[in-house]
Protein backbone atom coordinates (compact mmCIF):
# COMPACT_ATOMS: atom_id res chain seq x y z
CA UNK A 1 0.00 0.00 0.00
CA UNK A 2 1.45 3.41 -0.82
CA UNK A 3 0.45 6.85 -0.33
CA UNK A 4 -1.28 9.12 -2.90
CA UNK A 5 -0.09 12.56 -3.73
CA UNK A 6 -2.96 14.13 -1.73
CA UNK A 7 -2.86 12.00 0.93
CA UNK A 8 0.82 12.72 1.39
CA UNK A 9 -0.38 16.63 1.90
CA UNK A 10 -0.43 15.84 5.61
CA UNK A 11 2.45 13.78 5.98
CA UNK A 12 5.71 15.58 5.58
CA UNK A 13 7.14 18.89 6.41
CA UNK A 14 10.50 20.53 8.26
CA UNK A 15 13.97 20.38 9.72
CA UNK A 16 17.67 21.62 10.53
CA UNK A 17 20.32 23.74 13.02
CA UNK A 18 22.06 26.77 12.73
CA UNK A 19 24.63 28.42 10.24
CA UNK A 20 27.65 27.26 12.13
CA UNK A 21 26.90 23.75 11.65
CA UNK A 22 25.69 23.64 7.68
CA UNK A 23 29.04 24.84 5.96
CA UNK A 24 31.45 22.10 7.34
CA UNK A 25 29.52 20.11 9.88
CA UNK A 26 32.69 16.95 10.59
CA UNK A 27 35.95 16.05 8.58
CA UNK A 28 36.73 12.55 8.70
CA UNK A 29 39.97 11.70 8.84
CA UNK A 30 39.66 9.56 5.42
CA UNK A 31 37.07 7.76 2.96
CA UNK A 32 35.88 4.68 4.00
CA UNK A 33 37.37 1.08 2.23
CA UNK A 34 34.40 -0.63 0.71
CA UNK A 35 32.72 -2.47 3.21
CA UNK A 36 32.41 -6.58 2.98
CA UNK A 37 29.56 -8.00 2.06
CA UNK A 38 26.02 -7.84 4.02
CA UNK A 39 22.18 -6.58 4.04
CA UNK A 40 21.09 -3.87 5.04
CA UNK A 41 16.95 -3.59 5.99
CA UNK A 42 15.40 -0.22 4.88
CA UNK A 43 11.95 0.71 6.05
CA UNK A 44 10.14 3.05 3.90
CA UNK A 45 6.92 4.72 3.35
CA UNK A 46 6.33 6.57 -0.32
CA UNK A 47 4.62 7.24 -3.44
CA UNK A 48 4.48 4.86 -6.19
CA UNK A 49 6.96 7.49 -7.91
CA UNK A 50 9.31 7.55 -4.37
CA UNK A 51 9.16 3.43 -4.22
CA UNK A 52 10.29 3.10 -8.27
CA UNK A 53 12.84 5.92 -6.90
CA UNK A 54 13.96 3.65 -4.22
CA UNK A 55 14.44 0.16 -6.23
CA UNK A 56 16.28 2.12 -8.86
CA UNK A 57 18.98 3.23 -7.01
CA UNK A 58 18.76 0.12 -4.48
CA UNK A 59 19.10 -2.22 -7.97
CA UNK A 60 22.05 0.37 -8.92
CA UNK A 61 23.83 0.22 -5.35
CA UNK A 62 23.55 -3.26 -5.52
CA UNK A 63 25.09 -3.46 -8.90
CA UNK A 64 28.16 -1.58 -7.86
CA UNK A 65 28.75 -3.53 -4.48
CA UNK A 66 28.70 -6.67 -5.59
CA UNK A 67 27.58 -9.16 -2.62
CA UNK A 68 25.63 -6.04 -1.10
CA UNK A 69 21.53 -6.27 -0.62
CA UNK A 70 19.08 -3.79 0.62
CA UNK A 71 15.75 -5.35 1.38
CA UNK A 72 12.97 -2.66 1.10
CA UNK A 73 10.24 -2.74 3.22
CA UNK A 74 7.27 -0.27 2.12
CA UNK A 75 4.71 0.52 5.01
CA UNK A 76 1.68 3.16 4.83
CA UNK A 77 2.58 6.09 6.12
CA UNK A 78 0.04 5.88 8.60
CA UNK A 79 1.73 3.10 10.51
CA UNK A 80 5.34 4.19 9.72
CA UNK A 81 6.42 5.71 12.87
CA UNK A 82 4.37 3.93 15.35
CA UNK A 83 6.30 0.71 13.35
CA UNK A 84 9.64 1.69 13.96
CA UNK A 85 9.23 3.41 17.45
CA UNK A 86 8.10 -0.20 18.50
CA UNK A 87 10.89 -1.95 16.65
CA UNK A 88 13.18 0.37 18.85
CA UNK A 89 11.66 -0.44 21.97
CA UNK A 90 11.99 -4.20 21.06
CA UNK A 91 15.53 -4.33 19.86
CA UNK A 92 14.76 -4.87 16.50
CA UNK A 93 14.56 -1.90 14.25
CA UNK A 94 15.28 -1.98 10.51
CA UNK A 95 18.96 -0.74 9.91
CA UNK A 96 18.01 2.04 7.65
CA UNK A 97 15.07 4.31 7.51
CA UNK A 98 13.32 7.56 6.18
CA UNK A 99 12.51 9.83 8.02
CA UNK A 100 10.78 13.96 8.19
CA UNK A 101 13.36 16.67 8.66
CA UNK A 102 10.54 17.86 11.74
CA UNK A 103 10.70 14.15 13.47
CA UNK A 104 14.73 13.76 12.76
CA UNK A 105 15.55 15.50 16.27
CA UNK A 106 13.47 13.60 18.33
CA UNK A 107 14.70 10.23 17.12
CA UNK A 108 19.03 11.70 16.90
CA UNK A 109 17.95 13.61 20.75
CA UNK A 110 16.80 10.06 21.84
CA UNK A 111 20.39 8.83 20.82
CA UNK A 112 18.32 6.32 19.20
CA UNK A 113 20.43 6.93 15.73
CA UNK A 114 24.18 6.16 14.59
CA UNK A 115 26.42 8.54 14.67
CA UNK A 116 28.20 8.78 10.85
CA UNK A 117 30.64 11.33 11.69
CA UNK A 118 33.59 8.76 10.95
CA UNK A 119 32.24 6.62 8.43
CA UNK A 120 30.98 9.18 5.23
CA UNK A 121 33.79 10.00 2.99
CA UNK A 122 35.51 13.03 3.29
CA UNK A 123 34.03 16.25 2.05
CA UNK A 124 30.41 14.97 2.16
CA UNK A 125 29.37 17.64 3.57
CA UNK A 126 30.05 19.89 0.81
CA UNK A 127 27.47 17.57 -1.55
CA UNK A 128 24.84 19.58 0.24
CA UNK A 129 23.32 22.53 0.76
CA UNK A 130 23.88 24.44 4.06
CA UNK A 131 19.91 23.97 5.53
CA UNK A 132 20.43 20.63 4.20
CA UNK A 133 23.41 19.66 5.94
CA UNK A 134 22.26 21.51 9.09
CA UNK A 135 18.83 19.58 8.94
CA UNK A 136 20.61 16.31 9.69
CA UNK A 137 22.65 17.65 12.69
CA UNK A 138 22.70 16.78 16.56
CA UNK A 139 25.72 18.76 18.81
CA UNK A 140 26.97 19.13 15.66
CA UNK A 141 27.23 15.61 14.31
CA UNK A 142 25.74 14.02 11.47
CA UNK A 143 23.07 11.32 12.13
CA UNK A 144 21.57 10.94 9.01
CA UNK A 145 22.09 11.86 5.54
CA UNK A 146 19.43 14.84 4.05
CA UNK A 147 18.04 12.69 0.66
CA UNK A 148 15.29 15.45 -0.56
CA UNK A 149 13.15 18.75 0.21
CA UNK A 150 10.28 20.05 -0.63
CA UNK A 151 8.90 23.60 0.57
CA UNK A 152 5.39 25.52 0.12
CA UNK A 153 4.86 27.08 -3.74
CA UNK A 154 1.19 28.53 -4.50
CA UNK A 155 -0.61 26.48 -6.92
CA UNK A 156 -3.61 28.64 -8.95
CA UNK A 157 -6.57 28.31 -10.70
CA UNK A 158 -5.89 30.51 -14.02
CA UNK A 159 -9.29 30.92 -14.85
CA UNK A 160 -10.25 31.99 -11.17
CA UNK A 161 -7.42 34.86 -11.04
CA UNK A 162 -8.30 35.98 -14.98
CA UNK A 163 -11.89 36.56 -13.82
CA UNK A 164 -11.04 38.54 -10.95
CA UNK A 165 -8.91 40.70 -12.64
CA UNK A 166 -5.88 39.51 -11.48
CA UNK A 167 -3.75 38.90 -14.95
CA UNK A 168 -0.06 38.53 -13.36
CA UNK A 169 1.86 36.11 -11.28
CA UNK A 170 5.19 36.61 -9.68
CA UNK A 171 7.59 34.89 -12.06
CA UNK A 172 10.64 34.89 -9.38
CA UNK A 173 11.48 34.75 -5.56
CA UNK A 174 12.50 39.01 -5.88
CA UNK A 175 8.94 39.76 -7.45
CA UNK A 176 6.74 37.34 -4.78
CA UNK A 177 3.92 38.90 -3.85
CA UNK A 178 4.01 40.85 -0.20
CA UNK A 179 1.39 40.11 2.54
CA UNK A 180 -0.58 43.10 1.56
CA UNK A 181 0.01 42.43 -2.11
CA UNK A 182 -1.27 38.54 -1.31
CA UNK A 183 -4.18 39.80 0.97
CA UNK A 184 -5.02 42.39 -2.02
CA UNK A 185 -5.10 39.41 -4.75
CA UNK A 186 -7.19 37.40 -1.74
CA UNK A 187 -9.80 40.10 -1.63
CA UNK A 188 -10.15 40.77 -5.27
CA UNK A 189 -11.00 36.56 -5.25
CA UNK A 190 -13.17 36.93 -2.36
CA UNK A 191 -15.23 39.57 -4.31
CA UNK A 192 -15.30 37.85 -7.75
CA UNK A 193 -16.24 34.01 -6.45
CA UNK A 194 -19.54 32.77 -5.01
CA UNK A 195 -20.08 32.85 -1.38
CA UNK A 196 -19.55 28.56 -1.42
CA UNK A 197 -15.87 28.98 -2.91
CA UNK A 198 -12.82 30.78 -1.36
CA UNK A 199 -9.63 32.72 -2.27
CA UNK A 200 -7.42 29.44 -0.42
CA UNK A 201 -6.53 27.08 1.32
CA UNK A 202 -3.21 26.67 3.51
CA UNK A 203 -2.08 23.25 3.78
CA UNK A 204 -1.29 23.31 7.37
CA UNK A 205 -3.16 20.39 8.47
CA UNK A 206 -2.06 17.86 10.91
CA UNK A 207 2.05 17.45 11.56
CA UNK A 208 2.04 20.29 8.32
CA UNK A 209 1.27 22.72 11.05
CA UNK A 210 4.90 23.36 10.72
CA UNK A 211 4.51 25.23 7.28
CA UNK A 212 2.68 27.91 9.60
CA UNK A 213 6.19 28.43 10.06
CA UNK A 214 7.05 30.26 6.83
CA UNK A 215 4.99 33.63 8.01
CA UNK A 216 7.30 33.61 10.93
CA UNK A 217 10.13 33.53 8.85
CA UNK A 218 9.15 35.59 6.06
CA UNK A 219 8.84 38.23 8.44
CA UNK A 220 12.68 37.48 10.02
CA UNK A 221 11.51 35.66 13.19
CA UNK A 222 12.07 32.74 14.84
CA UNK A 223 10.53 30.38 17.07
CA UNK A 224 13.33 29.01 19.06
CA UNK A 225 15.97 30.69 19.99
CA UNK A 226 19.38 30.39 19.00
CA UNK A 227 20.82 27.77 21.21
CA UNK A 228 17.37 25.68 20.80
CA UNK A 229 17.21 26.26 24.41
CA UNK A 230 14.05 28.65 25.15
CA UNK A 231 10.96 30.13 23.03
CA UNK A 232 11.31 32.98 20.95
CA UNK A 233 7.66 33.38 19.39
CA UNK A 234 6.33 36.35 21.89
CA UNK A 235 8.08 38.53 19.34
CA UNK A 236 6.99 41.50 17.30
CA UNK A 237 7.59 39.04 14.47
CA UNK A 238 6.06 36.07 15.92
CA UNK A 239 2.24 38.19 16.85
CA UNK A 240 2.61 39.76 13.36
CA UNK A 241 2.88 36.36 12.05
CA UNK A 242 -0.32 34.95 14.14
CA UNK A 243 -2.16 38.63 13.43
CA UNK A 244 -2.32 37.87 9.69
CA UNK A 245 -2.87 34.35 9.55
CA UNK A 246 -5.87 34.56 11.63
CA UNK A 247 -7.59 36.62 10.01
CA UNK A 248 -7.83 34.34 6.97
CA UNK A 249 -10.74 32.84 8.59
CA UNK A 250 -13.13 35.87 9.57
CA UNK A 251 -12.50 37.71 6.26
CA UNK A 252 -13.49 34.28 4.86
CA UNK A 253 -10.06 34.07 2.50
CA UNK A 254 -10.15 30.52 3.50
CA UNK A 255 -12.84 27.92 3.87
CA UNK A 256 -14.02 27.14 7.61
CA UNK A 257 -12.46 23.90 7.51
CA UNK A 258 -9.51 24.50 6.88
CA UNK A 259 -8.04 24.93 10.38
CA UNK A 260 -4.63 23.18 12.19
CA UNK A 261 -6.49 20.49 13.44
CA UNK A 262 -9.20 19.70 10.02
CA UNK A 263 -8.90 16.54 8.65
CA UNK A 264 -9.67 18.01 5.40
CA UNK A 265 -6.65 18.37 3.02
CA UNK A 266 -6.40 21.50 1.36
CA UNK A 267 -5.57 19.73 -1.86
CA UNK A 268 -8.70 18.49 -2.72
CA UNK A 269 -10.18 21.70 -1.75
CA UNK A 270 -8.20 23.07 -4.98
CA UNK A 271 -9.07 19.54 -7.04
CA UNK A 272 -12.34 20.36 -6.47
CA UNK A 273 -12.57 23.60 -7.24
CA UNK A 274 -13.94 25.45 -3.53
CA UNK A 275 -10.96 27.36 -3.58
CA UNK A 276 -8.68 29.30 -6.67
CA UNK A 277 -5.37 28.56 -4.75
CA UNK A 278 -4.08 26.27 -2.53
CA UNK A 279 -0.25 26.24 -0.69
CA UNK A 280 1.01 23.13 -1.60
CA UNK A 281 4.76 21.27 -2.17
CA UNK A 282 5.58 19.86 -5.14
CA UNK A 283 5.43 16.55 -4.67
CA UNK A 284 1.70 17.08 -5.30
CA UNK A 285 2.52 17.90 -9.11
CA UNK A 286 1.61 14.32 -10.35
CA UNK A 287 -1.53 14.12 -8.40
CA UNK A 288 -3.30 17.37 -9.78
CA UNK A 289 -1.71 17.26 -13.46
CA UNK A 290 -4.88 15.26 -14.54
CA UNK A 291 -6.87 18.19 -13.26
CA UNK A 292 -9.51 19.48 -15.81
CA UNK A 293 -8.79 23.34 -15.21
CA UNK A 294 -5.76 25.11 -15.76
CA UNK A 295 -3.38 26.05 -13.32
CA UNK A 296 -0.09 27.34 -12.57
CA UNK A 297 2.37 27.77 -9.38
CA UNK A 298 4.04 30.77 -8.19
CA UNK A 299 6.46 32.00 -5.01
CA UNK A 300 5.07 32.13 -1.80
CA UNK A 301 4.78 35.68 0.36
CA UNK A 302 7.64 38.06 1.48
CA UNK A 303 7.41 39.82 4.06
CA UNK A 304 11.05 41.09 5.52
CA UNK A 305 12.41 38.74 3.12
CA UNK A 306 11.50 35.72 1.49
CA UNK A 307 10.86 32.34 3.59
CA UNK A 308 10.14 28.91 3.30
CA UNK A 309 9.70 25.41 5.37
CA UNK A 310 12.05 22.75 4.56
CA UNK A 311 9.96 20.18 4.07
CA UNK A 312 11.05 16.64 3.01
CA UNK A 313 12.87 13.69 4.26
CA UNK A 314 16.32 11.95 5.28
CA UNK A 315 17.99 9.18 5.86
CA UNK A 316 19.42 7.80 8.79
CA UNK A 317 20.86 4.54 10.17
CA UNK A 318 19.97 3.19 13.93
CA UNK A 319 22.17 2.90 16.86
CA UNK A 320 21.95 -0.68 16.53
CA UNK A 321 22.98 -0.83 12.78
CA UNK A 322 26.64 -0.02 13.84
CA UNK A 323 27.92 -3.27 13.24
CA UNK A 324 27.05 -2.50 9.55
CA UNK A 325 28.19 1.31 9.86
CA UNK A 326 30.38 1.37 6.42
CA UNK A 327 27.88 -0.26 4.43
CA UNK A 328 25.35 1.89 5.37
CA UNK A 329 27.76 4.93 4.76
CA UNK A 330 28.37 3.57 1.20
CA UNK A 331 24.64 3.18 0.47
CA UNK A 332 24.28 6.84 1.69
CA UNK A 333 26.73 7.66 -0.27
CA UNK A 334 25.65 6.37 -3.44
CA UNK A 335 21.86 7.35 -2.90
CA UNK A 336 22.91 11.17 -2.53
CA UNK A 337 25.16 10.99 -5.67
CA UNK A 338 24.24 13.60 -8.63
CA UNK A 339 23.25 10.70 -10.86
CA UNK A 340 21.27 9.23 -8.07
CA UNK A 341 19.33 12.79 -6.69
CA UNK A 342 18.56 14.07 -9.90
CA UNK A 343 16.84 11.01 -11.32
CA UNK A 344 15.05 10.15 -7.75
CA UNK A 345 13.93 13.99 -7.41
CA UNK A 346 12.83 14.22 -10.95
CA UNK A 347 10.53 11.47 -11.37
CA UNK A 348 8.70 11.55 -7.66
CA UNK A 349 8.62 15.70 -8.25
CA UNK A 350 10.71 16.35 -5.13
CA UNK A 351 13.72 19.05 -4.77
CA UNK A 352 17.39 18.03 -4.54
CA UNK A 353 19.78 18.66 -1.25
CA UNK A 354 23.05 18.55 -2.95
CA UNK A 355 24.25 22.25 -4.08
CA UNK A 356 24.92 21.62 -7.59
CA UNK A 357 21.40 20.24 -8.56
CA UNK A 358 20.12 23.36 -6.85
CA UNK A 359 22.54 25.56 -8.87
CA UNK A 360 21.89 23.60 -12.30
CA UNK A 361 18.48 23.07 -11.66
CA UNK A 362 16.43 19.67 -12.63
CA UNK A 363 13.50 18.96 -14.64
CA UNK A 364 10.64 17.19 -13.58
CA UNK A 365 9.13 14.39 -15.43
CA UNK A 366 5.43 15.76 -14.90
CA UNK A 367 5.47 19.44 -15.60
CA UNK A 368 9.13 20.28 -16.05
CA UNK A 369 8.03 24.02 -16.84
CA UNK A 370 7.06 24.25 -12.93
CA UNK A 371 10.36 23.39 -12.08
CA UNK A 372 12.21 26.74 -11.44
CA UNK A 373 9.39 27.97 -9.23
CA UNK A 374 9.61 25.09 -6.52
CA UNK A 375 13.73 25.09 -7.00
CA UNK A 376 13.88 28.61 -6.64
CA UNK A 377 11.30 28.58 -3.49
CA UNK A 378 13.21 26.09 -1.65
CA UNK A 379 16.54 27.97 -2.15
CA UNK A 380 15.29 30.77 0.06
CA UNK A 381 15.19 28.56 2.95
CA UNK A 382 17.89 29.88 6.00
CA UNK A 383 19.95 27.21 8.09
CA UNK A 384 18.65 29.56 10.51
CA UNK A 385 15.01 28.87 10.25
CA UNK A 386 15.30 24.63 9.21
CA UNK A 387 17.98 24.44 12.20
CA UNK A 388 15.12 24.85 14.86
CA UNK A 389 13.19 22.27 13.41
CA UNK A 390 15.73 20.17 14.38
CA UNK A 391 15.16 20.74 18.18
CA UNK A 392 14.79 17.10 19.64
CA UNK A 393 11.43 18.36 21.33
CA UNK A 394 9.99 19.23 18.04
CA UNK A 395 7.26 16.68 18.12
CA UNK A 396 6.09 18.51 21.32
CA UNK A 397 6.59 22.04 19.87
CA UNK A 398 4.17 20.72 16.53
CA UNK A 399 1.44 19.72 19.66
CA UNK A 400 1.89 23.15 21.19
CA UNK A 401 1.67 25.30 17.50
CA UNK A 402 -1.34 22.96 16.80
CA UNK A 403 -2.89 23.98 19.97
CA UNK A 404 -2.73 27.74 19.92
CA UNK A 405 -3.01 28.14 16.22
CA UNK A 406 -6.37 26.39 15.98
CA UNK A 407 -7.30 28.71 19.07
CA UNK A 408 -6.48 32.09 17.68
CA UNK A 409 -7.70 30.33 14.33
CA UNK A 410 -11.22 29.13 15.13
CA UNK A 411 -11.69 30.54 18.64
CA UNK A 412 -11.02 33.90 17.63
CA UNK A 413 -8.14 35.07 20.49
CA UNK A 414 -6.09 37.67 19.61
CA UNK A 415 -2.25 37.35 18.34
CA UNK A 416 -0.44 38.84 21.46
CA UNK A 417 -2.57 36.26 24.00
CA UNK A 418 -1.59 33.33 21.47
CA UNK A 419 1.61 34.49 21.36
CA UNK A 420 2.06 34.39 24.84
CA UNK A 421 0.33 31.08 25.02
CA UNK A 422 2.62 29.75 22.30
CA UNK A 423 6.02 31.16 24.40
CA UNK A 424 4.80 29.69 27.65
CA UNK A 425 3.79 26.22 25.73
CA UNK A 426 7.19 25.60 23.71
CA UNK A 427 9.08 26.65 27.03
CA UNK A 428 7.66 23.70 28.73
CA UNK A 429 8.88 21.33 25.95
CA UNK A 430 12.29 22.66 25.62
CA UNK A 431 12.43 22.30 29.54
Amino acid sequence: MTLTRRQALGAAAVGTLPLALAGCGFVPSAAPSKAAAGTIAFTTWGTDAELAGFRSVIASFEKAHPGAEVTLNAVPYEQMFTNIDAQLQAGNPPDVFRVPYYTFGSYAGGDQLLDLSKHLPSGFADRFTPQAWAAVQQGGKPFGVPHHTDTNVIFYNRKALSDAGVTSVPTSADSAWTWSEFRAVAQKLRSSLPSNRYPFAYNWQGNGVTRWLNWLFQDDGRFLSSDLKSAAIDSTQGRAAIDFTRTFFPDRLVPKNDFVKSSTYAADAFANESVAMVFSGAFAIPDTDGLKFEWGSTFSPRQARGGSDFGGNALVATKAAGGKAELIAEFFDHVTQEAQMRTFCEGASLLPTRQDLVSDGISFTVRPELSKVSVGQASLVRASDSGQVASPNMSKIITVLQTQLDTAFVGGRGAAATATAAAAGITAAVA
